[in-house]
Order: structure tokens, then sequence, then C-alpha cells
């Protein structure tokens, strides 16, 4: 991942940290070398970051997150709903060891459950609709029996697309007729148990998947034409996204149910629109927004946010695209991707991770004498893409403006910093070598790995068959062209 250097005018945003409680962060661990989590901790501190959401309840991350006064969401991923709907003792038994422990023992400062993660996608065909409701109900009733219920509560993490405009304006949302009197069901027990409503909203997956998107709207320079809702003019994606679900909240009975934000956030590659201008752009724009607790025409009190995310994820998979390694506003081993003010520093920029441990400096390239059409380059730039990560190759990426050597050359390097340069990684017949001088070019950052982190609770990294099948698939069209 190259770091993008962008002309920025910070602006004062101080006023963020009182009214907003201030701005959380997503801190997912799906890397192959993810950061020690007290050093996480530490850059969350550092940098004023008052709340995280996490994607499970990993030991080593909760410890660490003890006595920091940090709050606190933790997750409970879809592939444990089954269990949970169908067993209270199994309820009661994961409340007691991941969040009764974590508060009475470690002093963690858990405020939230995370029932599931976006259970209702599309994509998921209905996979999680029977399950998400009892498990939900099961959590909370553990909360109450451990007396917990007043200080934690639960929650369902859901992606836009279970609320929909029939209109096409703000004034029309309501909820997705397939699943309507289940989100009801729902909406109804949050609200009964005091909790709030999270939506993940992600303006970037508007202008991925539609390129008719108009780009402007996308962002909050107010250079959009405006959406005309009744006389409400909206001038950004996020606020008329937000205000369909306040529409739809307030059409079913729960207009003052609250609402976080429990994911936004722009990626910066693997894509042409992935960029740090773009991101900060984006991100920048959003707290700016946000600034001074200001909210949308429909909920003009503060937003609740949590940016994704914090620190980039190299083996999350790539099935909804080779942008989802780089969401983060820092890179795997917590450099700055750009500049940004969060609002929660007197420094007004992102103060970086400290105390990294790196490897060896010395990258795995192609040889010099190697020819391009040697057999053996197609295989092994696809087995070390199928290992490795290549989304930084390709139009538009941060490695985009590699030639074909550099593209082979990036791809064995991946491969050789994930496999912690044991000199077997990079024994590539005929084709690669080893050294000591720095191949980066430009925005192309050719990385030198960190050393391996072995927590005590055993970590699940790795990418899924057809996500390393893309990978190697992308990375030998490159080679061809």
């Amino acid at each position: 991942m190259g770091l993008f250097s962008v002309a920025v005018v910070l602006i004062s945003l101080l006023s963020v940290v009182s009214t907003v409680s201030g701005i959380g962060a997503n801190w997912g661990t799906q890397a192959t070398h993810p950061l020690p989590p007290d050093t996480v901790v530490r850059l969350l501190r550092d940098n004023g970051i008052q709340k995280v959401k996490l994607f499970d309840a990993d030991y080593d991350t909760l410890r660490a997150l003890g006595g920091s006064n940090i709050e606190v969401m933790v997750g409970i991923p879809n592939d444990m709903l089954l269990t949970l709907a169908t067993s209270m003792k199994a309820a009661e038994k994961w409340v007691a060891k991941n969040v009764s422990t974590h508060i009475s023992t470690n002093n963690v400062n858990i405020r939230y459950v995370a029932v599931g993660n976006e259970p209702f996608l599309q994509t998921y065909n209905g996979s999680f609709l029977k399950t998400t409701y009892p498990a939900l109900q099961n959590v909370q009733s553990a909360l109450v029996k451990a007396g917990l219920s007043n200080q934690v509560k639960v929650t369902v993490p859901l992606n836009a697309d279970v609320y929909e405009s029939s209109t096409g304006v703000p004034s029309g949302g309501d909820f997705r007729a397939d699943i309507h009197d289940l989100m009801i069901t729902i909406v109804k027990f949050l609200s009964d148990s005091g909790s709030p409503f999270t939506v993940n909203i992600y303006p970037f997956i508007s202008l991925y998947s539609d390129p008719n998107f108009p780009v402007e709207y996308a962002f909050f320079d107010g250079n959009a034409t405006p959406l005309n809702d009744g006389g409400t003019s909206y001038y950004n994606m996020f606020d008329a996204n937000y205000d369909t679900l306040a529409h739809a909240l307030q059409k079913n009975g729960f207009g003052n149910l609250p609402i976080i934000v429990g994911e936004i956030g722009w990626p910066t590659d693997g894509d042409k629109n992935a960029n740090g201008f773009y991101a900060q752009r984006f991100n920048q724009g959003f707290m700016s927004h946000i600034a001074g607790g200001k909210g949308t025409p429909m909920r003009p009190e503060p937003i609740d946010a949590y940016l994704f995310s914090l620190i980039d994820e190299d083996a999350k998979s790539i099935d909804p695209g080779n942008f989802e390694r780089h969401w983060g506003i820092f890179t795997f081993d917590g450099r700055a991707k750009y500049a940004l003010n969060l609002g929660t520093t007197n420094s007004g920029v992102l103060i970086e991770a400290k105390n990294v441990h790196y490897l060896e400096r010395k990258w795995c390239v192609m040889k010099p004498s190697a020819k391009i059409d040697d057999p053996n380059v197609a295989p092994s730039v696809s087995y070390a893409c199928g290992l490795a990560d290549c989304t930084s190759l390709g139009y538009g990426t941060s490695c985009g403006s590699l030639d074909t050597r550099g593209n082979i050359s990036y791809a064995l390097n991946s491969y050789y910093q994930i496999q912690n340069q044991l000199d077997s990684a990079c024994k590539f017949e005929n084709i690669s070598m080893i050294t000591k001088n720095d191949p980066s070019t430009g925005t192309c950052r050719f990385a030198i790995m960190i050393e391996a982190y072995y927590g005590g609770a055993e970590r699940t990294v790795g990418c899924s068959q057809k996500a390393l099948r893309l990978a190697a698939g992308l990375i030998l069209f490159f080679l061809t062209i």
C-alpha cells in the first residue's frame, strides 16, 4: 500500500469530542500479521478514539482494552447465531466468558454486544433469517440474568439494504418487503430493551456498484445536485440514506429509537475509486459534517458513528471486491495513509503506531536475468498471489503503474513477506532473488512484514478459496497485458 501525499486544509473539529462523545473505529483482525493488541490500544488512545467496535470477542483484544476506558462493542459472528438461538445455556456461557469476566476481572468498558454482522444481506440468501432474532433474545436474557442489561445493550449491525424507499426519496423509506415483519419485531425488541439500531452506510459501494452514480453525491462538499424531498434538500448520500432509515422507523412507530452508524468509510486501494485522495476527502468531510453535533434533517441530534476501519486487513475475503483489504485509515503496520483530523487530539493529525517491530529490510523480486516468458512465471505468480495479497495490482490501484516485471516482483514479495521471509519462500525456480534494495516506486509500496504476533488465544486468519482464485486470476490477467 502506498502512502498518499494529500494536500489538505485541516479543520478544527475539537467540538466533536464533547458533542458526539468522540468518533469510534472498527477494529478487525483478519490479518496475516496483526499488530499486537496492546499496540492497537495505544494507537486508539493516542488518537483520542473513545469507542471501538469488534467483530468477535477475542480474549487478548479485550484484555488489552482493560483499564483504557474505551467503550467497546463486542461482536458475535454470524456462524455462532444458530448455537445461541437454540440454546439459552450457550448464550449464558457466552455472556459469562466474553462480557461478565472482562468487565469484572479486566475492567473492560463493554457497552454493546453486536449480535451477528449484517445477517440479512441479500447475498446470504436468507441463511440467518431464522436465527438472528432468537439469538438476540437469548443474549439479552443472558445479560439480564448476569445483571448487566442496564450497562450493556444488544444490537444487530445491519447493512443499509434492510430498508428502501418506494419513492426514491427519504420520506418514502420503509423496511424491505421480504423482511418487513421480522424487522419490526427486532426493532420493537430493541426499543423495549433500550437498545440502538445499528446500520452500516457505504457511499463507496454505491459508486462501485453503479457506474452512473453521481460521484459528488458520495462526498460532503455540497457540490452535488441536491435531492429534493418535499422541500427538504439532501446534498449527500449519507444524509439521504440515514434519513431513509429514520423515516422507516418513524413510519412504523419507532421514531425515537437511537441510531448508531456501525460502519462508514472509504477504501484506499483495489479499485479505481479507492484511493487516498477520495478516502481523505470522504472521511475528513464526514468528520467536518458531524462536527458540533450536527445531524441530518430528520435527526438533527449528534451522529454516533464508527469509522471503517482502523487498520487494513490483508486476509479478508475479496469476494465483494479487491478493495476489501484496504479500508483502514492506517496501513497494516499502523502508518497513517493520509492527513486526517479526527478532532480528538491537539495536533489535528493521525498519530502512528509506536514500537512496531519489522522483519529484516529485504525483499523477494524477479531476477534481472529472468525472462518474462519463462514457463515458471505464470504458475509461480499464481501460487504466490493465491497465498498472499495482490489486491494492490490492477487498473487504477496504488501499484497500477508497474510494468510486467514489477507485477511479478510485487507478487513474489507479498508471498515472501507473509511467509516471514523464509528463504524457501523466495525460491521460485529460475525467476526469484532476494535483494536489500527497496523496489518500492511512486505510490507502490513493497511492504516489509511486521513480526508475527502470537497471542494466548487461537486466531483464525485466511481467505476463502474463491478469494484465492480471484487473486490468482487477477495477477495472471495483468501479466498478459
